[in-house]
This record gives C-alpha cells, structure tokens and sequence, in this order.
C-alpha cells in the first residue's frame, strides 16, 4: 500500500508493504535532485540521556514483541507484519487511554528502549506502546507522518483528544500519512 503526500515542492511516497521511501521533485526548469528522506525525529537526544521514568517489565514485553515481529522473516516486509500487529492491538481495546496514561506508556517504553541492544526509534517505540496500552485494553491512535525540509519521518501516539503523547511540539508540523486505531 503505498501513501503519497504533496508537499508542492516534492512529493513523498512511503510505502507501507516494504517500507520504501521515494522523493520526486516535480518538473521544473533546470536539474534537481531529490531529498534523502531521513528517519526519526533529531529533537529526541537518542542515547544521550537516560530517558526519565519508571521501568515496567510489561513494557519489555511489547518492545521485545515489536522486535520479534520486525526481525521475524524478511526484511522487506517488516513493515507490513507491524501494521498487521498494531491493527490486531488496537482491534482488542476497550477504553481510550487517558493522556497521562499514554505518557506513562511512552516513558516506560523509552526507558526500556535505553537497554535495548538494537535499534530502538520512534517506530518501535510508537508500537510497542500501542502494545503495551492494549495488554491492558486501552487505546491510543498510532500515526506515522512526513515532515519536509529536509524531508523526515516520524512515528508516535496520540490520544483521543488528538495530542501526541510525550512528544516535542515539532511533532505537529508532520503531515500524518497514516493512522492506526480507532477511540472506543
């Protein structure tokens, strides 16, 4: 499945089976060439400081499951087993996650993520506390977005009200592509 977003001045298209990132310039007088797409956030000082908060045992679980379900197979299609896992957690919640709710959820996450020995970014992070707040039937929209100039992807969570969940306010200036999970 892939998404474009038109930025007027490139156009992104994701594609959610592979993962794949592409930016076209649109015509124009003269050469140009398209922006790297960057992955992440750079206001997250990833592996610099501890992140705050306290550490909870079923946060390791859906970090680990998120990880098992990114390693499991190829590589290539990663990114479609986690949306699958991310519908199928969001299908089973009953009640919406309170906004302190999902922040505790984000930071026990991120403070798990600090030992993890693998790649731990915003994606897995964003899903594991999908996970997470559904182990315990709560739920919280999961949503993927572009932001240009240069061109980067981020992934978070928000709550019913719409405000993304223990994330900085640039977090607002990405165009959301893609949105998992319904409030209750």
């Amino acid at each position: 499945m892939e998404q474009l977003v038109d930025f007027g001045h490139v156009q992104v298209v994701i594609d959610y089976d592979t993962g794949g990132v592409r930016c076209l310039i649109p015509a124009e007088p003269g050469p140009s060439t398209a922006p790297t797409a960057s992955w992440g956030s750079t206001e997250h000082p990833a592996g610099l400081t501890a992140p705050h908060g306290r550490w909870s045992a079923t946060a390791a679980v859906a970090l680990a499951g998120v990880l098992a379900v990114k390693a499991a197979g190829k590589k290539k299609s990663a990114m479609r087993r986690l949306i699958k896992v991310l519908r199928a957690a969001t299908s089973r919640t009953t009640h919406s996650a309170t906004a302190e709710q999902a922040e505790r959820a984000v930071l026990a996450v991120r403070r798990v993520a600090w030992f993890s020995p693998v790649r731990t970014a915003c994606l897995e992070e964003s899903a594991a506390v999908v996970v997470l707040l559904a182990l315990r039937r709560r739920s919280v929209v999961w949503c993927h977005g572009v932001a240009p100039d240069p061109v980067r992807l981020h992934a978070w969570v928000q709550t019913d009200d719409g405000a993304p969940a223990a994330e900085p306010p640039s977090t607002l200036l990405y165009t959301p592509v893609l949105n998992i999970g319904d409030i209750p």
